[in-house]
């Protein structure tokens, strides 16, 4: 029975990212929605800050507790989802151009093990570690269950300084926007 349970956590976290509609929720505190773009952003981000770890693809450990102070920019996505291929450069692109500008990235694989993982990141030169978080039992997934739901395959999330998410954008990321999310968090809209 101790099998099943975490089994059917991981399994109900990856059912939910694989729709590409956004479910009903309730934003944190007054924002911005950019309309027709599955971006939203908050003045004031969720209150508490969301703390996740898990195994990643070289296999090493990424905790988000050893990113405080940083902006995170959280992807999930899979090798098989053709929006994830296809915003890669984009967040390859600004991975490297943040590095050392207290930003730090992290993808996290809500479904493939690390054989298909692997060769993703190599073919697109992903510059940042990915957590695999079907190893992980979706721990990553149920860590912003309480926030902000990442509801769709490709998500990004933006979280500030303190860890609190400001920002999600469903779908295949848009480089200008994305640049902007991040350069908002950067800038501590709410500190």
């Amino acid at each position: 029975m101790r099998r099943a349970t975490p089994a059917a956590i991981a399994l109900a976290a990856a059912l939910l990212l694989t729709g590409c509609t956004q479910q009903g929720w309730t934003s944190p505190s007054a924002g911005r929605t950019i309309d027709g773009t599955g971006v939203e952003e908050w003045q004031h981000p969720t209150t508490a800050p969301v703390s996740f770890s898990g195994p990643t693809t070289d296999g090493g450990v990424f905790h988000s507790s050893a990113h405080k102070g940083e902006v995170l920019v959280v992807n999930f996505w899979y090798a098989g989802c053709g929006p994830c291929q296809t915003e890669s450069p984009t967040l390859t692109a600004l991975a490297r151009k943040y590095t050392g500008k207290g930003v730090q990235f992290v993808g996290v694989n809500v479904r493939d093990e690390v054989g298909e993982a692997k060769p993703f990141e190599k073919k697109y030169g992903v510059p940042y570690p990915s957590i695999l978080d079907q190893a992980n039992h979706g721990a990553v997934e149920l860590a912003f269950a309480g926030s902000i739901q990442p509801n769709a395959t490709p998500t990004t999330l933006v979280l500030d300084k303190d860890g609190r998410v400001t920002a999600r954008m469903l779908g295949q990321a848009d480089p200008s926007i994305l640049n902007s999310l991040i350069s908002s968090a950067l800038a501590g809209r709410d500190a």
